[in-house]
Parts: structure tokens; sequence; C-alpha cells
């Protein structure tokens, strides 16, 4: 799977020559102002929904410039990848509709949404490895045992000229943007857009983002020796072997990188969902969280935000909503030590609802050994406006002489 170009190869006339051929098989999807965004993050902010392709993100562009180019033989043969998410999908969906078959080798370990989405768009699914490197490995041996093509999700000439599309889509949609920040894995998506972009626009910058738990692509960018390990919610930058080819014109055309926390991603997708009311998948939701962790450098820019993609688990995004609700501090939970005694959770309650608190949950613990003969102990968690005024309920409550201390979300007695 080593690139059979060279950086000189990928050109903006490709990528042109890539939207001719996306054209009414891809969506072009819109790029539109986010004005709740701008506020949240001081730029002006527009927003890329590449959450909205058939398959939930930008994968299919490249693989379908990729299926396209092969040749009549090749397509016969059928090809073969490896992904645990969205490429599987990209692929899988346009090898359906052109009639090409379709292995793709995913980890056992892949969550069954995706094994099954991609199983519906028709290809062969093989599950292999607990990661994706020991799924490549049974994904070699099945490549030469069938004379399989094989489709590569970054580091290709094709794939990068079809990602690049965006840039161009950008940039003809809102013409004035000053930024464009791009989620940044194995560097496909980001080398073509900055392809593109620089080509319409030279002026523009073009900023990658990438989880600080998975910075190949800034080690390389800056000259540097990095660590890429670790679970990450951004699992679809999550790269450790980075493109070759990817990364030439990267550092052709590229302006910068930066390196995001896990805490300011949450934060980014909990902000697509009740500001935008639209998905983000980790991945999807990096270049905001760039925004967020770097308010100074995008201050008043307009800055185009591509979101990839909006393929996360409903548990997952259901637990970073909460977690958002809690470091807000719209959602409190608090113990508190109580005698055991009749109608104290109703004055516990009452102190909470006449001030216009909202109780979500109560435990009630009373045969822990840690708790007194005579006592209680209840967590209670509720909904608050905002931080002081949960603050003013925990005072409320100590006034009365409760003891009341605060707890994580989740936290249990011991």
């Amino acid at each position: 799977m080593t690139p059979s170009a060279t950086a000189a190869e990928v050109s903006f006339d490709r990528v042109q020559a890539a939207a001719d051929l996306l054209r009414g098989a891809v969506i072009e999807t819109p790029c539109l102002p986010a004005p709740r965004l701008s506020q949240l993050t001081g730029a002006e902010v527009f927003v890329k929904y590449e959450n909205m392709q058939v398959t939930g993100a930008f994968k299919e562009r490249g693989a379908l410039v990729k299926l396209i180019s092969l040749s009549a033989e090749e397509k016969e043969r059928g090809v073969i990848a490896v992904s645990a998410g969205n490429h599987a999908q990209g692929v899988a969906y346009h090898a359906g509709r052109l009639g090409i078959p379709a292995t793709i080798v995913m980890p056992v370990l892949t969550p069954f949404v995706k094994i099954s989405a991609t199983r519906n768009h028709g290809a062969e699914v093989v599950l292999a490895g607990n990661t994706l490197a020991e799924a490549k490995e049974e994904a070699d041996r099945l490549a030469t045992e069938r004379n399989l093509v094989w489709v590569h999700p970054y580091d290709d000439a094709h794939v990068i000229h079809g990602q690049g599309t965006i840039g161009i889509e950008m940039l003809a949609q809102q013409p004035d943007l000053d930024v464009l920040v791009v989620p940044v894995g194995g560097g496909g998506l980001i080398a073509g857009i900055a392809t593109a972009a620089k080509a319409i626009k030279p002026s523009i910058e073009v900023i990658g983002v990438e989880t600080t738990l998975y910075p190949g692509m800034w080690g390389a960018f800056y000259g540097k020796d990095v660590r890429c390990e670790g679970a990450t919610i951004a699992e679809g930058i999550a790269v450790r072997d980075i493109g070759v080819l990817t990364t030439e014109v990267i550092k052709r055309s590229v302006d910068d990188i930066l390196l995001v926390s896990e805490s300011s991603i949450e934060q980014a997708i909990n902000a697509y969902l009740t500001l935008q009311r639209t998905i983000a998948e980790g991945a999807g939701a990096a270049g905001l969280a760039a925004l967020l962790g770097n308010r100074e450098r995008f201050a008043a820019k307009r800055v185009g935000l591509v979101l990839c993609g909006g393929n996360i688990d409903p548990r997952l995004l259901s637990k970073i909503v909460v977690r958002e609700l809690a470091r807000d501090g719209k959602l409190v939970s608090i113990r508190i030590d109580t005698p055991d005694r009749p109608g104290v959770l109703g004055e516990i309650a009452t102190v909470i609802g006449d001030m216009q608190g909202n109780v979500v949950d109560v435990e009630h613990h009373r045969l822990f050994l840690n708790v007194p003969a005579k006592g209680a102990t209840l967590d209670v968690t509720f909904e608050a406006f905002d931080r002081p005024h949960g603050e003013r309920i925990v005072a409320a409550l100590r006034e009365r002489a409760f003891v009341v201390r605060y707890l994580e979300i989740g936290e249990r007695m011991d």
C-alpha cells in the first residue's frame, strides 16, 4: 500500500477533474454561517457539513475517485480496504453502486453498528485482529490470495484529489474565508483541501488539527519525535502511521498544525449538538475544538470548519452531553449526610424545588458500614440554570444544617 505518486502529481487541475467526476454522485454539502459558534469562539465561523453525506462522512469523495480510476480488469478483480469506520462505509457504498466487489477488513472490536452499516452497503466484511495493524495483516494476506486492488484511506493521489473537492466547494460557497481548519488523521483530507484552497486563494491559511494523543503529522511537520497512543474520542483521526505522500503535500501547502485536548473535543461535540443541532463525531469536532483552545489566534477571522463526519455512537454522545452539563454547572451531584427520620428527603426536595432546581436522581444509603447507624446518606443530582444557581441551592441546604459535599457525576458510595 505504498503511494504510487509523488507530491508533484498532486495538483489543483486534478482536484478540479475529480470535482467533475463527483458531480451528482456525492452530495455538495452546504458551508453555512454559524452565528452561535461565532459567539462561542470569537471568530466568524462557517461550517462545511460533510456529515450530510450518505455514509455520514467525507470519505466517500476520495473512495469514489479511486474506484472510478480503476481499469475494467481491476474492477472485475475487486477491491480491498482496511477500516474501522468511515472509509469502510465510503468504499462499500460506492463499490456497491458501481458493481465492484469489495472486501473490507475490520478489527473484531469494531462497533456492531459500523460493521452492520458496511455490510448493508454490499461489502464482504472480514473481522480480524484487535487493532487496525492486525487487521491490515489479514488484509495483506487476502489481497495477495485474491489479487485484490487496494483502496488506501489517505495515501493515494486519487483519494487526495477526491477529498480536495471540499476545498473547491468551500471557497465557492464562502469566497471571503480567511482560514480553513481541517482535522488530520493520515493527512488525505487536508492535503487535498490545501492543494485546492491555495490554488484558488493563495492568501488563505490552512491549519490542521490533531488530538494530543495522536500527534503524528504534527511531529512530522515540525521534526519532533512523538508517541501516538491512548484511547481517544476522536478515533477517526487516531492514526499512528501517517501517509508518506500526504506528508510531502502537507509540508508544501499547510501553514500550521494544532493539537487539541480530549476535553476540548468533547466540548466541541456538545456545542455542535446543542448550538447547531447537528451531530459531529470526535474527529469531525476537532476543528471547533481548535478554535475553543486558541481563541486569540482566530479572533475576528472568517474561519471555515470542516465537520468531516457525524458517525458517533449514540450512547457515547449522550454521555458527553451529561458530562458537559456537569462541567458547566448545570447538572450538580451532591452527597448529603442526614438523620434517618421521616420527611428528610421531602425537606431536601422542597429546598431544591423552591429555588427552581430540578431533582433528576436520588440514591438513599442506609446499610453501608461507613454510614452511622442512626443516619443516612443521600446522593442527589439536580439541574440548575447555571453554576451560581447551583451554588445557591447548595448554600441553602447547608443553611438548614445539612452536611453537603460535591460529587463527580457518576460517583458512588465506596
